[in-house]
């Protein structure tokens, strides 16, 4: 059964097939974040061309904007403090806290929304299936 796009952004899983993870290890740890060059599955190269995952910063400064304007008016709701102090160690925070995820999650945007030469082919995940079921 195909998977859904919003499935395969969530698990962060290849644009093409679904199925081949794009990056090695968690988001969050103690090594880099590191993207694979090529699925593991479909052989689909994820930088498309040179300097393509600069674009993904226009996405990751979206979602940083959306996520210090979000926590700033909470701020101000829940503390209703008017010291610059405040807003700037919670803004601060916030913008270090959410990094690795932007990183990760603005590149696969870029590839699973915003790049047109990527569709999704249900066949791979087939082929993944019948090799699993065939291995057991």
């Amino acid at each position: 059964m195909p998977t859904s796009k919003i499935h395969a952004l969530v698990h962060s899983k290849c644009p093409r097939c679904h199925v081949g993870n794009m990056f090695v290890g968690p988001a969050y740890g103690l090594r880099k974040q590191k993207t694979n060059d090529v699925c593991p599955v479909c052989n689909l190269t994820f930088e498309i061309e040179p300097g393509y995952f600069y674009a993904a910063m226009y996405v990751s400064y979206a979602m940083s904007v959306a996520e210090v304007v979000t926590f700033a008016l909470a701020t101000a709701v829940l503390t209703g403090s008017e010291s610059p102090w405040t807003y700037m160690v919670v803004l601060f925070a916030t913008i270090i806290i959410f990094s690795p995820f932007n990183f990760r999650y603005s590149r696969l945007i870029l590839l699973h929304y915003m790049t047109p030469k990527i569709v999704y082919d249900p066949k791979w995940e087939l082929l993944e299936e019948n090799k699993n079921k065939s291995d057991i």
